[in-house]
């Protein structure tokens, strides 16, 4: 978050625009979810870009950092942007995202929580998700209901 944090000491609290990547780990017909030390609510891994990193390179490195997971694969399904993105932190902070939802293929290693962001790291099921924080909540009304065509249509019937 070094880049965020950055511009925050000349912004304050104002509404900035911030891109990112967020992961989505799929296992036995559950998606894995973070339980956020910030809001206190269930989100998917992720975070903000980097200054001259790609947004696989952010997917990857937020997967990482987040869960001590990592993939061979990343797929990108779906870009999310605009004012259902917006997001105010309880600290003040605001901003609006531009985030690029991957797809974490191949993924290896001992799932723990690394990073201070999260509480808990665990899998649930369509019927059984948890509160999630406001974007997430987007991105899983959009796995779940708006069904993407193409390659990636499994996506939805994996997690029902």
């Amino acid at each position: 978050m070094g880049y965020i944090k950055e511009m925050r000491k000349h912004v304050g609290h104002a509404p900035i625009l911030s891109a990112g990547a967020t992961v989505v780990v799929l296992k036995d017909h559950k998606i894995l979810l973070n339980l956020r030390s910030d809001t206190n609510t269930w989100g998917i891994p992720g975070g903000a870009i980097e200054l001259g990193e790609t947004l696989e390179q952010t997917a990857a490195r937020e997967l990482k950092e987040e869960t001590n997971l990592t993939a061979e694969k990343f797929t990108l399904l779906h870009l999310f942007s605009g004012g259902d993105f917006y997001f105010k932190y309880p600290n003040g902070d605001e901003l609006y995202s531009v985030v690029a939802l991957y797809l974490a293929e191949g993924v290896t290693g001992e799932m723990k929580i690394t990073d201070g962001e999260s509480h808990d790291l665990r899998f649930f099921g369509a019927d059984q998700l948890p509160k999630l924080e406001s974007r997430a909540e987007k991105i899983m009304e959009w796995l779940l209901h708006e069904r993407p065509t193409g390659r990636n249509e499994g996506i939805c019937s994996y997690l029902h």
